[in-house]
């Protein structure tokens, strides 16, 4: 299959340090990522090689004029499962306390299809949340790799309108305030929707109660949005991905962001 160029990238630094704290997974350089061995296609089943996806994402981000800054790539289920987090250089100033990141996931084990996913990191946390999976492969059939470069990029083609949809949702969630009891009410609420486990619950109250950083002891939104995806850290990032859209749809129904 054709090579995809590769976007130039600034080497990581103190990004890695949202995806080493996930269990499960081994934060890995390049040189391991285009080492992986890639399993024989059957008749059904096209997987494709997790370095070829970052390459084409990359090619295809640089094309659409998105400048990429530090990245991390994590490996999990002995190489089977990558995930990939892309940090996204804004064209303007923004906000000042977070970044706009893009995620990228790919399986060898038939787990999941290839998908790209938009979310934010925040800085003094490194607090990482997704939004909006977009698939990249028909669950790898055999026109996966023919379909990859149309796919990738139209998934990138909008990702600058969610980005400054992402924006406006976070000042949203900055400026609506929060009760203990409305909080109280919330976490419970995301055990329904499974944006976390009733385990892990009071990690997240404490969180809430005691924040880890002076950014978050305003009683908003976005500081018990930050008490859920610190708890996010000690899983999976494929679980802390899904998890994140589900803590979305939570708490963009509090500040009335849908009907």
């Amino acid at each position: 299959m054709p090579e995809p160029e590769a976007a130039p990238v600034i080497p990581p630094t103190v990004f890695r340090k949202g995806l080493l704290l996930h269990c499960g997974a081994e934060v890995v350089d390049r040189g391991t990522l285009s080492r992986v061995e890639t399993p024989s296609c059957t008749e059904s089943w096209f997987p494709l090689p997790h370095d070829f996806l970052l390459k084409e994402v990359e090619s295809q981000l640089t094309a659409h004029g998105f400048g990429i800054g530090e990245t991390t790539h994590a490996l999990s289920h002995e190489g089977k499962r990558y995930f990939g987090v892309l940090q996204i250089l804004r064209p303007d100033d923004g906000p000042g306390d977070y970044s706009w990141i893009v995620g990228i996931r790919n399986s060898h084990d038939k787990t999941f299809p290839a998908s790209l996913v938009m979310g934010t990191r925040v800085f003094v946390c490194d607090n990482l949340a997704f939004n909006g999976e977009v698939k990249l492969s028909r669950k790898h059939t055999r026109f996966a790799v023919r379909d990859l470069r149309f796919m990738t990029s139209r998934a990138v083609g909008r990702l600058g309108e969610q980005f400054h949809r992402e924006d406006e949702r976070i000042a949203a969630y900055k400026k609506q305030r929060l009760t203990d009891k409305a909080a109280h009410d919330l976490l419970i609420r995301a055990v329904d929707c499974r944006a976390i486990t009733p385990t892990v619950l009071p990690e997240v109250i404490r969180y809430w109660r005691e924040p880890l950083h002076e950014e978050f002891r305003s009683r908003t939104v976005w500081s018990l949005f930050n008490a859920f995806t610190e708890q996010f850290k000690a899983v999976n990032p494929h679980v802390a991905a899904k998890r994140s859209q589900a803590l979305h749809g939570l708490c963009d129904s509090v500040c009335g962001l849908i009907a």
